[in-house]
């Protein structure tokens, strides 16, 4: 019998070595040297400190900044732990809000979100991704229309040119991948740090 059950046992230790401990190891290694960045995360750093990353949007609030997507991730009520609460771009609980269609909550949020954006620059369609979340709630990036919909707004606050503004955004605008796959995109954070850097010059 032991002659039978030998070769799993030496199978399988085999296998958990070679998929469970090799492999991964070896991915890691490669992908930290191919890929540094993006293997500790894609942080972005400031004065040396690290103020988030490329991959998880942040949510900023001031008119002197570009502001992302809205996010509909949550987090326990600290308060009441069977409640929950509105926390944005929560990476410890991504995901979207569940609701569909026909749903009041929704409808009243999007008119709310609408009339306010359109309240900011009258004189422009508000495009939809400054209205609508992401399937994970964490995204980084918005169109390069929703970026030069908020110029007027960024450039009123900070009393810089428009053209300015425009241009930081044609700089920071990425296009698709291989020039194929996905859409142009402006990644929020590095916007408002190059906007950062733009001013204090």
């Amino acid at each position: 019998m032991l002659r039978e059950i030998r070769p799993a046992i030496v199978l399988l230790l085999a296998l958990t070595a070679i998929t469970g401990l090799a492999y991964p190891l070896a991915m890691t290694g490669i992908a930290g040297t191919l890929f540094p960045v993006q293997a500790q995360g894609s942080l972005i750093e400031k004065d040396g400190k690290v103020v988030g990353s490329a991959l998880i949007g942040q949510e900023f609030k001031d008119a002197k900044y570009f502001h992302g997507r809205p996010s509909a991730t949550l987090a326990p009520d600290p308060n009441d732990s069977t409640k929950t609460v509105s926390a944005p771009y929560n990476a410890a609980n991504s995901g979207g809000s569940n609701l569909g269609p026909t749903s009041k909550a929704l409808a009243d949020r999007l008119k709310e979100d609408v009339d306010k954006l359109k309240a900011e620059n009258p004189n422009a369609a508000v495009p939809v991704d400054l209205v609508t979340t992401s399937a994970s709630g964490l995204d980084p990036d918005i169109s390069p229309e929703a970026a030069q919909f908020q110029v007027p707004r960024v450039a009123k606050a900070r009393n810089i040119p428009e053209d300015q503004l425009r241009q930081l955004v044609d700089a920071n605008t990425k296009g698709r991948l291989l020039g194929l796959f996905g859409e142009p995109r402006v990644n929020v954070l590095a916007l408002n740090l190059a906007l950062d850097r733009a001013v204090a010059k």
